[in-house]
Parts: C-alpha cells; structure tokens; sequence
C-alpha cells in the first residue's frame, strides 16, 4: 500500500454548545482539531498507512492532543513537542445550517514553528504521497519548513496534494494568494471549494475552476460543491487516466448535518485515500462525499470521523442525489 505524509498544524477547536454569533455563545466543548490533523485521523480511520509530522506545545493543550494522536494511531518522531511553543487555539461559531467561522489564538504557536530538514530525503523516499494546505505557508519557519518538503517531493515520484484552505484572519505576514500558487505549482493534486478560490482570485464554475488550477501545474483538481457533491478534471498527465482528459462528478449525499466542522477535510482524506489505492477517479468522489457526510452527522472535526466500515455501510444504505 501507498504510505502518505501529512504534513501541518494541530490545534484545539472549542465547538459552541449553541449556534450564533460568538458574542452571544456562552459555554463551549474541546475538540482536537486542524486541517492536516483532520486528514491524518481520518486517514488512520480508514486504514490507509499515514504519519503526521506536526509540532505540539508542551503546554496541558499539547499533552491532550498528542495523546489523541496516538490513540488514534499518529505517534513517532514525526509528531513533535516544542518547550517554546504554545497550542493554537480556534473559537468556532456556527450558523443555523451548520456552516462555521473561526476566530484563532495563536502567538508563538508550535505549529507555526516546524523546521526544515524535519524530514530528510531519506525520510521522504519512504512515502509515495504528501499531503499540506496553504494554512502552514501563513508564518515562518513552517513556511520555509514546508515549502521545502513540497518541492523535494515534487522532484521525486511522490504524489503531493494541496489544500487552499482559505482562512483571511490567518494572514498578515505572507500573501495567501502568493501563497496559494506556491503551492499549485508544487502539487499534483489539488482539493478546493469555490470560496477557497475566489479568496485566492479565481471564479468561474467548478469546471472552470479545476481547468484554471490545472495551468499552475497539477494534473487533477478536485472541487467541492458542499451539499451538491463535487467535481473532478484530470488532463492527460494524470495516472488515473488513459491518457486523455477525464471529468468525473458525484451528487453527494443527503443528510442533516449537525456540525460541517471537519467535513472538507474528511473529503480530502477520502480522495487520497482512494486515488492512492488505485480507485478510478469517480470512485474516489463518490467514496469521498461519503467520508463527509458521515461526518457532518456528529459534533466536532477529529471526533466525527468515520471508520472504512461506517462509510461502507453509509454508501450502501443511501442514494446519490
């Protein structure tokens, strides 16, 4: 099986115990949260080889996270503590379809302190997938740390994903939009929503949209479209083609969401999940919504993600759209 490196932040998401505004939330619960950590728990949910390299405070907020890592299967040399670093914190608000808002504590965050060479070629040669989002290129030394590892793979025959998560309050250093292309031109696949594109200057529909990304270097974009499901383009570079450009789509799934905390990322994972298991690239759609759907159903990111087998059983007892 294809091992995969996750490679970014680790935080802590305090989920409102009622939607509305954060002025008005009164009490809210811990979970263990951030985008790359998202993906490598749901990633070691549904059985796939992953480590995680991440960098967690020594603070009590890094002993409950490093913990949940390893109880969840994400321990080693990859998952490190920092003395001098503190856990980021994100306050999240929810409205009354369940879609979120983040307002983030981080100063001196250990996330934002990975340090290149963390993980040497030799290291490197070890995986035959990367995964990082545009999150870790916000602050240096991660930046530089992960830049780095992104174009070592991309030399080799690693396939490298990129997520754009947009989040706007992150940015004040480095330029997102500078930012996100970085990282297009480093990757061979690339998993975004609309929202996430348009921060970074791009509109159009979803063909549109995975077409543009396409011409800053990957071989495969992969659009998220929320309840409507997703879209995928392949140009003829892809190996999950014949050689030809592929489209493929998938409607989703209808459920009531309780909480969308998470359920990007649990796509992510889904897709990477299946591509590098060799699943033809509408497989690995319909696979993906599935992931995310499930976790949509339960409160928090890290906590709702579902085991190979309750996404198997999900897929099996409900229709696409």
């Amino acid at each position: 099986m294809t091992r995969i490196l996750v490679a970014g932040e680790t935080l802590i998401d305090f989920i409102p115990d009622a939607s509305g505004s954060l002025a008005s939330v009164e009490s809210f619960s811990r979970r263990p949260g951030g985008a790359p950590a998202n993906v490598a728990v749901a990633l070691s949910h549904l059985d796939a080889p992953v480590s995680f390299w991440t960098r967690l405070g020594t603070d009590p907020f890094g002993d409950f996270l490093a913990d949940f890592l390893a109880d969840h299967g994400l321990t080693g040399e990859y998952v490190e503590r920092d003395p001098n670093g503190k856990t980021t914190l994100a306050f999240v608000s929810l409205g009354e379809d369940a879609d979120r808002e983040f307002s983030f504590y981080r100063d001196a965050a250990a996330d934002a302190r990975l340090e290149p060479g963390t993980v040497d070629d030799d290291a490197l040669s070890e995986f035959g997938w990367l995964h990082a989002d545009v999150l870790s290129l916000d602050t240096d030394p991660s930046r530089t740390a992960v830049l780095d590892l992104l174009e070592r793979a991309a030399e080799t025959d690693t396939t490298v994903s990129f997520d754009p998560n947009a989040r706007p309050e992150r940015w004040t250093e480095f330029s997102y939009r500078e930012s996100v292309q970085e990282g297009f031109a480093l990757a061979d696949v690339v998993k975004a929503t609309p929202e996430d594109l348009e921060e970074a200057g791009l509109t159009g529909d979803a063909a549109e949209l995975a077409r543009e990304i396409c011409t800053f270097g990957p071989h495969t974009a992969v659009i998220t479209l929320g309840d409507a499901g997703a879209y995928a383009y392949a140009t003829p570079d892809a190996p999950w083609t014949d050689g030809e450009e592929l489209e493929a789509t998938h409607g989703g799934y209808r459920v009531e969401p309780v909480d969308t905390t998470g359920a990007g990322d649990a796509f992510t994972a889904g897709v990477i999940a299946a591509l590098s298991e060799g699943e033809s690239l509408s497989e690995a759609l319909a696979f993906a919504n599935a992931v995310a759907a499930v976790t949509t159903t339960e409160p928090g990111a890290m906590t709702a993600l579902p085991s190979r087998e309750s996404v198997t059983a999900f897929s099996e007892d409900h229709a696409e759209h």
